[in-house]
């Protein structure tokens, strides 16, 4: 068999189909090097927006928006210089899809949520979210059905986009550069509440992962059941970071009450024992 009967060997032919080795390496070649010219698209826009950090947002939707593009354009011209006839094949994916439609609904829902994302720019990488489970991470992908977030925990969640369109988030990234947190605490009765307000706003204040503008303020918010309790808001700018400030600002209360002499009460009760005299 000569070179040319071996290209032009026909692999799978049909009414409306017809595969031949030529067009199997033309297709391979094509998706290569279709791989190759988005990946280093893809390495220049990651440079452009670390240089352009305000409109990252917006580039980053273009590049994913382009690759999604360029992708369906590939394989659309592809098949049909390879002989495969797109109205036909797009004629059974209809049938098939309606009869297996209600299973794959969530799929497509899916997709669409991903391509809202796109369009909409809600959502973007390096964005901190928090999703309605009170999980908070920061996004590393976005794809066209699932995205993924880090949590604070290291651990790589995938979460599918309908989840970003239909459910209510908190995007922390989309807020001002500050952003405020609190923490609340409680003090037995009879302590000196001006005392706890300096100690609070202080140990607020030595905190190096706690803004210093705007200033942190206290609020008596409430008499307890068994305690007075305060809370001490601050912004921060990292929030994803932001339970390591809570946590090192936890143990410069408890620090600071024990020097001063300030006591955490614990849960009390009085029980009122009736019994029978005869």
């Amino acid at each position: 068999m000569s070179f040319e009967e071996l290209i032009n060997f026909q692999l799978l032919k049909t009414e409306h189909i017809v595969i031949t080795v030529s067009s199997v390496i033309i297709i391979a070649l094509v998706m290569i090097a279709t791989f190759i010219v988005l990946k280093i698209v893809g390495n220049f826009f990651k440079k452009f927006i670390k240089k352009q950090e305000a409109e990252r947002r917006t580039y980053w939707s273009l590049y994913l928006i382009l690759r999604y593009v360029v992708w369906v354009v590939v394989l659309v011209l592809l098949l049909e210089t390879s002989g495969v006839k797109i109205s036909v094949i797009l004629a059974s994916i209809t049938a098939l899809l309606v009869g297996i439609g209600f299973g794959i609904q969530q799929l497509f829902n899916d997709i669409a949520s991903g391509i809202v994302l796109i369009f909409e720019r809600n959502l973007q990488i390096n964005d901190i979210i928090q999703l309605q489970d009170e999980t908070v991470g920061k996004v590393i992908h976005i794809g066209l059905r699932t995205s993924k977030l880090k949590t604070r925990d290291d651990v790589i969640l995938v979460v599918p986009n309908s989840k970003f369109v239909n459910d209510t988030i908190i995007n922390w990234s989309q807020m001002d550069f500050n952003t405020r947190f609190s923490v609340s605490v409680g003090v037995a009765y009879g302590s000196d509440t001006r005392l706890v307000t300096d100690i609070l706003l202080k140990c607020a204040l030595q905190n190096k992962s706690i803004s210093e503008y705007p200033t942190p303020f206290v609020r008596f918010t409430d008499f307890g059941d068994s305690s007075l309790d305060f809370q001490i808001f601050f912004w921060v700018r990292e929030p994803f970071l932001v339970e390591h400030a809570r946590s090192q600002l936890r143990y410069a209360i408890d620090d600071e009450f024990r020097k001063n002499g300030v006591q955490i009460p614990f849960p009390q009760r009085d029980l009122h024992i009736k019994t029978n005299v005869k």
